[in-house]
């Protein structure tokens, strides 16, 4: 079986390599023959027969170039997964500028605003519960499971009950905290109060009304059982005891208080639910819309890599090929090839031309060039400390 190995000559045409994924781009074509040419000399050709065909070395160019737009592009998520998750996967994103937001990181925090109840994703809703007379606790889950439209399983926390004592500006006379009717004899001792219509008004000080309510509101807290709520496991107990008729203040708010009360919950089946709507979105790394590098727009620095790794790739290639021969009969002994130091070499450039590349990367990346900058910076105002200050004389 006489099997065509190189002969020195290459002519390159889109098709020859697996998947064709540069086949059409010019620079590719022009380069697919010269590195060819390339790696078999560097294996010893014409000094040595290189058991390898022109598809070999298109094979191996392909994929050194596809390795490093593999490398480049991760390199790249790492660096921007934060602004680019939630973002579009329906158009690419190479040979674009990615600029860095607060997106991925104000989606982090949305939970803490969710809690304290100035933002978030979970919807708060509003639930009325009707006060009975005379009864202290109530059972919020009952209500849950009869009013709340929960599916199986489910159940509410609450997040802010509406249960208050009437605002203080609206007991602005009030007579049980001695407020209010100062006002009255004030009248009287500017000589006003026998003064017809019957209704006279006193403009006082705004500080005035505001000591009033305060007034109101220390007696209430001192003197009274106040309006508050304990919940424990989602069971209710209010202070005061709800009732008709006057209420604790003795005001007349028959009804009032055992009518509806107020408050705000969620559901815990959303804000459990971790998921987000990512249709069309990244949501992972895998979806980030990287395609392959354009091969045209690769600078030396990046071909010269590419150029080393496709040969490294031909050695292994050839120690794979070498390797089904373990020696080769000649006249009077036997030849010994080379299929270890292949298989060694090719290994150890492999792994060393990839950590030579991540680590250039790693140089680039943003925390990196800032922290050059900042150092540049220090530099430059050391050196412009040592500048001597011109003495100016009038």
């Amino acid at each position: 079986m006489n099997i065509p190995i190189w002969t020195g000559v290459s002519t390159f045409a889109p098709g020859q390599t697996p998947f064709g994924f540069y086949d059409n781009q010019q620079d590719f074509k022009t380069d697919a023959n010269k590195v060819a040419n390339f790696c078999a000399q560097r294996l010893g050709y014409p000094l040595a027969e290189v058991e390898l065909q022109s598809g070999s070395f298109f094979t191996a160019f392909e994929e050194a170039v596809t390795t490093y737009g593999n490398e480049l592009y991760a390199y790249k998520v790492r660096e921007n997964y934060l602004s680019l998750e939630g973002s579009t996967s329906n158009t690419t994103s190479n040979e674009k500028i990615i600029k860095p937001n607060m997106a991925g990181i104000v989606r982090i925090a949305e939970q803490y605003g969710e809690e304290a109840g100035v933002g978030g994703n979970v919807t708060w809703y509003k639930g009325f519960l009707p006060l009975k007379g005379g009864q202290q606790d109530y059972d919020m889950n009952a209500w849950a499971q009869a009013s709340a439209s929960l599916e199986n399983g489910d159940s509410i926390e609450l997040k802010r009950i509406f249960y208050e004592a009437p605002p203080a500006i609206t007991r602005y006379f009030d007579p049980y905290a001695g407020t209010g009717t100062g006002m009255i004899d004030l009248m009287d001792s500017f000589g006003w109060g026998s003064y017809s219509p019957a209704i006279n008004f006193l403009m006082m000080p705004l500080n005035y009304d505001l000591q009033v309510i305060q007034a109101i509101e220390l007696n209430d807290t001192i003197r009274r059982s106040n309006y508050t709520f304990e919940l424990v496991n989602n069971r209710l107990r209010v202070f005061p005891i709800p009732s008709s008729g006057n209420d604790v203040y003795g005001n007349n708010f028959t009804g009032a208080h055992c009518g509806n009360l107020v408050f705000e919950y969620i559901k815990k089946s959303e804000r459990q639910n971790p998921y987000i709507d990512g249709f069309d979105k990244v949501t992972n790394v895998s979806e980030v819309p990287f395609e392959n590098p354009n091969y045209n727009i690769i600078n030396s620095i990046g071909r010269q890599w590419i150029f080393e790794y496709t040969l490294a790739l031909c050695k292994e290639m050839l120690g794979y090929i070498r390797g089904k021969y373990g020696t080769v009969p000649i006249p009077d002994g036997n030849v010994t090839l080379n299929q270890s130091d292949l298989l060694s070499a090719a290994t150890s450039e492999k792994n060393a031309l990839v950590e030579r590349l991540r680590a250039y990367f790693d140089e680039t990346s943003r925390d990196k060039l800032l922290e050059r900058r900042a150092n540049e910076n220090d530099f430059l105002q050391k050196e412009l400390n040592k500048v001597p200050y011109t003495i100016y004389i009038a």
